[in-house]
């Protein structure tokens, strides 16, 4: 803890899941917060290049392809200090769990899809994933589709049971262009859009005083 009472409080990243289906929400808090955060875009355009229409090279169909790359540690080392009930019988195994149900269907789900197809079902539904949001800051909630992780677990307990462990993960933003306007996700994305549009603005009008000239397009 530290020792200055008035230091700013230090937000949390985190990986939330809201399963429509199960009111229990699953909330993966960063326990400490990654270093570096790697986003990569791609615009999506309607021309240009070597094969698209010159006339339309301007043009963008929607918001841009962002993916989002980063290194989340977890460690039990100070619950098992503190002797805490989880950590001593399960290490981080709960929290590993919790990342890597967001890729499973429910296993009621499974089961019931095995009676409907012994029952003669020919189309069984794909089951829809929870909701998956990247919190990072309170401008940056955002829908996204954990498309991978890697999980290296690098120490365990005597059970072994893993108590240290680094986790990758690879996101994709899940945008307009991904999402049914009804969708709640949709609605976050376009609130996120907005967030940046008004820091884009403020960051042009400071870089045009600091330019000193006046440019006419």
């Amino acid at each position: 803890m530290t020792s200055f009472p008035n230091s700013p409080r230090l937000l949390k990243g985190a990986i939330v899941g809201i399963d429509k289906n199960n009111p229990a929400t699953s909330v993966i808090v960063f326990q400490y917060n990654p270093e570096t955060m790697t986003r990569k875009l791609e615009a999506r355009t309607a021309g240009g290049g070597e094969t698209g229409d010159r006339s339309e090279a301007l043009r963008l169909t929607s918001a841009p392809k962002e993916t989002i790359t980063i290194s989340v540690d977890i460690d039990a080392t100070d619950q098992l200090e503190r002797a805490e009930a989880t950590a001593v019988s399960s290490g981080i195994n709960p929290t590993l769990a919790a990342l890597e149900m967001l890729f499973y269907p429910k296993s009621s789900v499974v089961l019931d899809n095995i009676k409907l197809a012994a029952g003669g079902m020919l189309v069984i539904t794909p089951t829809e994933a929870p909701l998956t949001l990247f919190v990072w800051g309170p401008t940056r909630v955002l829908p996204v589709r954990i498309t991978s992780f890697s999980i290296t677990e690098q120490a365990f307990d005597t059970l072994l049971n893993p108590i240290q462990a680094k986790v990758d993960l690879t996101m994709q933003v899940l945008s307009y262009y991904d999402l049914e306007t009804k969708h709640r996700g949709f609605s976050l994305f376009v609130a996120y859009q907005i967030a940046k549009e008004i820091m884009a603005t403020s960051n042009t009008f400071n870089n045009a005083q600091s330019l000193g000239v006046s440019l006419k397009l």
